[in-house]
């Protein structure tokens, strides 16, 4: 058996034409087909249904593809491994980070690349929690970060990094009361924009909710957070955010930031990484600087700007309670 067998098989079951995967392994389409039909005889199993054109894997065929992409994720760590011992961190790493967290996934990502220079980061934004837990266990991420709950554990390990706040966001008075903070009851009665249910955010907004006896149905859903930010400034609507938002988000204007009260509620943000590989030097070195280096209050300050006056996420960033390993380092 040779890797560039599970590779093609790989190339096939993410492609689901062998065309494509011909063209994305840079082989011809006869040579990939005739590979593949060698594993198979090797393995004794039939791991594709064929027909005209390509019809899916068979049931054998989907167990054992997440075997290929494990030994084809260790392979790749090896290598890694090795090129790092001779010249130091290098490479791609994947990280995938859900809509409301991008603007704090900058900062570890920042200080990651200062410390290895010769490493590149790739970054799959907008991805809902349940597709960075389904790449993560299939090797197509290294890390993730994002709201995660415990129907999300199996096969992961989860490290707590900080807590988010929400707040309410508006534009102008018209739409909420002048003060610094409102209910989540009150909040409920103001036409809202909403991150898609897809979102992770958006579950905690909708326990929230749920949590003082009322349902809200949004006029806007989006999976943007700078969609919601533009239909906030209109004025007809208003949004419910992660304070961390407001770090790299431009507030200006009438936009105003509201604390949500009675109950005052935090959520956890955490990263993901997959609990039974050892994971490549990259994604270690980048879950020490995460975990090594806590987020300070400092580091979501408006720069000098203001929100209204009313809300300072200096004094709101809430660090991770869970304890983190010294080190991840091998």
């Amino acid at each position: 058996m040779l890797l560039r067998q599970l590779e093609y098989f790989v190339a096939v079951a993410r492609e689901r034409h062998f065309a494509r995967a011909a063209e994305a392994c840079y082989v011809s389409q006869p040579a990939l087909s005739a590979s593949i039909a060698k594993l198979e005889r090797e393995l004794n199993v039939t791991l594709i249904n064929r027909g005209r054109n390509f019809e899916g894997l068979t049931v054998e065929g989907e167990r054992l593809v997440v075997w290929a992409k494990r030994v084809l994720a260790v392979h790749d760590g090896l290598v890694a491994e090795a090129a790092a011992l001779r010249s130091g961190i290098s490479g791609v790493l994947r990280l995938g980070a859900g809509a409301t967290v991008l603007t704090t996934a900058a900062l570890p990502i920042a200080t990651f690349c200062s410390l290895h220079p010769l490493a590149r980061v790739k970054v799959r934004s907008h991805l809902p929690t349940t597709e960075l837990v389904r790449q993560l266990r299939n090797f197509e991420l290294d890390v993730a970060i994002g709201h995660f709950d415990e129907r999300d554990h199996s096969g992961l390990e989860l490290i707590p990094l900080y807590e988010e706040q929400c707040v309410l966001l508006v534009s102008g008075k018209q739409l909420a009361p002048a003060s610094g903070t409102i209910t989540w009851a009150e909040a409920a009665q103001v036409p809202l924009a909403l991150p898609a249910p897809e979102v992770g955010f958006r579950q905690f907004i909708d326990d929230a909710f749920a949590n003082v006896g009322t349902t809200v149905v949004p006029q806007i859903e989006t999976d943007s957070m700078a969609s919601l930010y533009a239909h906030v400034a209109t004025g007809a609507w208003a949004s419910i955010v992660p304070h961390t938002w407001f770090r790299a988000m431009p507030v200006t204007g009438a936009l105003r930031g509201l604390r949500l009260v009675e109950p005052e509620q935090r959520t956890e943000i955490s990263i993901a990484i997959h609990a039974s590989a050892p994971g490549s030097c990259a994604a270690r070195a980048f879950l020490n600087v995460a975990v090594g280096s806590p987020l300070k209050p400092e580091e979501f300050s408006f720069g000098g700007r203001e929100v209204g006056g009313e809300f300072d996420p200096n004094l709101d960033v809430v660090p991770a309670s869970a304890p983190a390993r010294e080190s991840y380092v091998a």
